[in-house]
């Protein structure tokens, strides 16, 4: 039970996991109770607990152990919007504002600050109820790296390694065999993630959502690698990448989901369409989910272990409706707004796109 004056401290956690989210958890539950004696509360499956008022307190024992867990203890979903809450009726889906039950299960809480840690979906709900007069700070969280305001996000540092290995052991075998290997990994609308583990891991041709390609340019780079004895290519792909003038290729569609689109299976394409023109066998690997589970990398845990300190720095000195940040080497904060402005997207002239080009790498276009 909350004591007298006793100031509480609410966590949520939504959208996709990923590596890093326990290691914030552990930070600001272990920060909140030993600094400054604050009751912990987490908050199940994300803006679904607030919706349905199901959370648990959070003690010190109850973090302990867990810096080095993939996942979330907490659960999370990437469904559950509550300005835009999917209800099934019959075999329809339609979508409720659910927010004043969200605002009044906040006030039966009596929540001092509530830290929610997620992507640019999470934060921008996490904004919207700041505008209603909820203590909001947010924690930024997502593997593609592409949340404004932010120079870095934890779990992107563990996707990229995850990635890179991936491509490593690709490597071997599409050498031995005399291959095309395309390497699909996550990122919607920003590459960074390609882009990063392309570069790691030596890849030939980088693709991402931000520079559309052209298959000609692609077949004409691995032509000209033949005539050089490289009579093998690895391309890793971003699943948002898509050709000049096209269209992503859209896996499949959830209708409940405020965001329904399904991204994924460019690389299946891709590897058709290469395979008619060029005399090379072509297969392809989709790391898909396996990017976002796992342990975090060393990286990944210190940086959550900051951003979680900081968050409660924000909650005690009331200096809500932020985000804690990377800036630089250091971590400040930035107002929750500019997490809705869009994607932080990789810039056409970013340096590592300079740099690969320079070592011949192909971007496609």
């Amino acid at each position: 039970m909350k004591k007298n004056n006793q100031r509480r401290i609410g966590i949520l956690t939504g959208g996709g996991d990923c590596p890093g989210i326990n290691a914030v958890i552990r930070a600001i539950t272990k920060k909140a109770i030993l600094k400054y004696d604050m009751e912990v509360v987490g908050i199940k499956d994300g803006y679904e607990g607030l919706i349905h008022n199901q959370f648990r307190p959070l003690s010190y024992d109850d973090v302990s152990g867990i810096l080095t867990l993939g996942g979330t203890i907490l659960g999370t979903t990437n469904k559950a919007d509550p300005f835009h809450y999917a209800v099934k009726s019959g075999n329809q889906w339609k979508f409720e504002d659910r927010s004043r039950e969200v605002l009044r299960n906040i006030e039966e809480l009596k929540i001092d600050g509530l830290v929610c840690i997620g992507g640019d979906g999470t934060l921008s709900v996490a904004h919207h109820f700041y505008q209603e007069g909820v203590p909001v700070v947010g924690v930024p969280k997502t593997i593609d790296n592409d949340i404004k305001g932010t120079d870095i996000t934890f779990g992107f540092d563990s996707a990229v390694t995850i990635a890179t290995e991936g491509v490593d052991r690709i490597h071997t075998t599409a050498q031995s065999h005399h291959r095309i290997m395309i390497i699909e990994v996550m990122g919607r609308k920003a590459g960074w993630i390609a882009l990063h583990s392309g570069i790691a891991g030596g890849g030939d041709v980088i693709l991402i959502p931000e520079v559309p390609y052209q298959t000609e340019k692609i077949v004409e780079y691995i032509h000209k690698r033949s005539e050089r004895g490289r009579h093998f290519s690895i391309i890793v792909v971003a699943e948002g990448a898509k050709p000049v003038g096209g269209e992503v290729v859209i896996q499949r569609m959830v209708k409940e989901s405020p965001d329904p689109l399904r991204l994924g299976g460019i690389s299946f394409i891709l590897a058709k369409q290469l395979e008619e023109v060029v005399d090379l066998e072509t297969r392809s690997v989709v790391m898909g989910h396996l990017l976002r589970g796992g342990s975090p990398t060393p990286f990944d845990r210190i940086l959550a272990t900051r951003l979680g300190s900081k968050a409660v720095d924000l909650v005690v000195e009331k200096d809500y409706g932020k985000m804690v940040s990377v800036q630089g080497n250091s971590i400040g904060e930035v107002p929750l707004e500019l997490v809705t402005e869009g994607p932080r997207l990789v810039p056409k002239d970013h340096e590592l796109i300079t740099a690969g080009r320079e070592i011949g790498v192909s971007f496609g276009n």
